[in-house]
């Protein structure tokens, strides 16, 4: 019996640490596609190459989530979204509500995706509690990810942010000539 358990338990871990490594983590590359967007275009990570790039998961009943949305965007607006592109997804919402939410912020000069049932865009993520926020670089690797909102983190984001403002700008990854 010690010997089943002890088996149960091993293949235990080795399932938590296969889907642990799945997850992207800092230095990793982001899954690519993120959405559509309100006119029904591809929202692909891939396609703000040289930006800095926040993708935050959100969902209308998160409090934290309707916070930290509009602080997104007064962020981007102040840095300009030359340098800086905020992507919203939203996270387990039905289609009706995501587009209330959409239009009450239709102000705020970010865009905002909606994430099929299948969890499809979150699932590689791993996430575990909103607001979960990927912070990328102009390189298109994930520089930092936060779970969650507190007031207190946002100097520390702030000075992540900055951070990677100020890292040079890389010319997109091409094909070397066969």
């Amino acid at each position: 019996m010690k010997r089943i358990i002890a088996l149960a338990l091993a293949v235990m871990a080795l399932a938590c640490a296969t889907a642990c490594l799945a997850q992207p983590g800092a230095g990793d590359t982001p899954p690519d596609f993120l959405g559509h967007d309100r006119h029904g275009a591809d929202v692909r990570v891939s396609s703000f190459h040289g930006k800095v790039v926040i993708v935050s998961f959100w969902a209308s009943w998160c409090p934290y989530c309707l916070k930290e949305m509009p602080i997104l965007a007064a962020i981007q607006k102040k840095v300009g979204a030359d340098q800086l592109q905020v992507v919203g997804v939203n996270h387990k919402d039905d289609l009706d509500t995501f587009r209330k939410i959409r239009n009450r912020w239709k102000d705020l000069d970010v865009i905002l995706t909606y994430e099929p049932g299948d969890n499809s865009i979150s699932k590689p993520y791993g996430i575990d509690g909103l607001p979960y926020m990927v912070m990328i670089g102009r390189d298109g690797r994930i520089a930092h990810i936060h779970v969650g909102y507190g007031e207190d983190d946002l100097d520390g984001i702030l000075a992540e942010l900055q951070d990677l403002l100020n890292a040079p700008a890389l010319p997109p990854v091409t094909a070397a000539p066969p």
